[in-house]
């Protein structure tokens, strides 16, 4: 048996999916279940009834999530944003990259292995049907070695024919996002009408996506994506990730009968491999915390059950910080995991007061340029303004003014008011008249109310000039 070392007082310098003749080492992770398994599998399955039900809502007949980059339509929750809206967005985003920051500096890759689509796609969707398929790991080793015969033809077949079928449903689902559920529809409808385009590219990304989940599966998770690699960065001894007791698991020895492996110099550690076989990136949990590792906590539940079998303490892998570990303390939440969880639910707290008191309706009001005060007929003095409203519903609304602090008439240009279809913008032009003895200077402050259907919306304050 090789020696037992601490981990962190050696290094590797191989990547462990790459074999010494330098081909690919392909995995073949066991099937798992546990605590752990059991409440990621129930995550996911509502990470993915949210995936597939979002673009099939309708509120009053429009999607509850749609991002139109093409036509500059974004709704978000059943409301419509718009370019101007651009701030929301921009917040977002930063928002976005500080809860990434914070939350890996606390958390680790638990993003990685709960709730990214990458890993939720893989290990709850086509891993599952390569299960049901091909069998455990050890049946699909043997399929993979044997000679191309009826059985490893058929197989193969359903489940490459399997895994190219969810990958439309994905590619379809994703694309619905961004053109609606309704336009998805069409598209498969007109497959081979002439505008066969849009068809023929979610066809294009069905294939890239059958591909990644059926031949580069867990490399993206340790050579693409770039979050794996910050990890090294963003995480400390105080992080809380995905770790093995050493202090309690060496030296590691087999479990022999009637041994008491405190006097045998033994640590609780039996060397049975189940974490390594368990885990999808094929790394040995055991030589500490390495960048493949995706949090998922399939190794927490094989060496779990190992333990519960030889009758030894669960919890030699665990959620734990190197800090806990290495001071032998149990796991607790540090004063700083909480501060930077405060300032992770600030920041989600206030990206979504952005999104809520966004307002539905955008009025800007100004006094039209190189025109001085007329009189009218009956004395009064008038000022002419140019008003543009965009609406962001959509329904129709009718958009009437009211002069606050001055007694004064409203005139719009041709109408009453101003009436603004949904989803557009509309401009107009209103008189503002009121009399000479009202106006105590040539210029004066004057603030108008905004109604919409007669709802006050907001407030704008503006120049009304008259005679010296």
């Amino acid at each position: 048996m090789a020696k037992s070392v601490k981990p962190g007082t050696s290094y590797r310098d191989s990547f462990g999916l790459i074999k010494k003749d330098g081909g690919r080492a392909w995995m073949y992770p066991k099937k798992v279940s546990g605590y752990f398994h059991k409440y990621r599998t129930i995550l996911a399955w509502i990470l993915l009834a949210i995936f597939i039900g979002l673009p099939l809502i309708k509120v009053n007949g429009q999607p509850f999530m749609l991002v139109d980059f093409l036509d500059r339509k974004f709704i978000l929750f059943g409301k419509i944003f718009w370019p101007q809206d651009s701030y929301i967005f921009f917040m977002a985003m930063i928002s976005f990259i500080l809860f990434i920051i914070l939350f890996t500096v606390i958390y680790g890759r638990l993003w990685c292995g709960w709730a990214c689509p990458q890993t939720i796609f893989m290990e709850m969707v086509y891993r599952k049907v390569e299960y049901l398929i091909e069998g455990d790991a050890h049946q699909q080793r043997i399929l993979a070695k044997q000679p191309l015969n009826l059985e490893k033809i058929t197989k193969k077949s359903i489940k490459h024919i399997a895994f190219w079928l969810i990958s439309l449903v994905i590619a379809s689902t994703v694309v619905a996002y961004f053109v609606g559920i309704d336009h998805i529809r069409y598209i498969f409808e007109n497959a081979t009408g002439v505008k066969k385009g849009p068809f023929i590219g979610i066809m294009i990304f069905t294939t890239v996506l059958y591909f990644i989940y059926s031949q580069v599966r867990e490399l993206v998770c340790t050579v693409v994506c770039p979050y794996g690699r910050l990890q090294g960065v963003l995480v400390d001894r105080n992080t809380m990730v995905v770790a093995y007791d050493y202090v309690r698991g060496e030296p590691r020895g087999p479990v022999k009968p009637d041994e008491n492996r405190k006097e045998a110099s033994k640590g609780d550690c039996v060397s049975c491999h189940a974490c390594v076989q368990v885990c999808p990136t094929g790394i040995d949990i055991r030589n500490g915390s390495q960048f493949e590792c995706i949090g998922c906590t399939a190794c927490i539940d094989a060496c779990d059950a190992t333990m519960k079998k030889t009758g030894l303490k669960t919890g030699l892998i665990r959620f734990a910080s190197e800090f806990q570990i290495s001071q032998n303390l149990p796991f607790t939440f540090s004063v700083r995991v909480k501060a930077y969880s405060v300032v992770l639910l600030a920041i989600m707290s206030f990206f979504t007061y952005l999104v809520l008191s966004r307002t539905n309706t955008e009025t800007t009001i100004l006094r039209t340029p190189g025109l001085l005060f007329q009189k009218t007929d009956d004395g009064r003095i008038s000022n002419l303004y140019n008003i543009k409203v965009l609406n962001k519903t959509f329904d129709t609304i009718s958009v009437s003014i009211k002069p606050i602090d001055v007694d004064g008439e409203i005139q719009f240009a041709g109408s009453s008011n101003l009436r603004v279809p949904g989803q557009e913008a509309s401009e107009g032009v209103f008189f503002l008249k009121v009399k000479p003895e009202l106006l105590k200077q040539k210029s004066i402050e004057v603030e108008f109310a905004v109604y919409a259907n007669d709802v006050f919306i907001e407030k704008q304050k503006l120049t009304f000039i008259g005679p010296e």
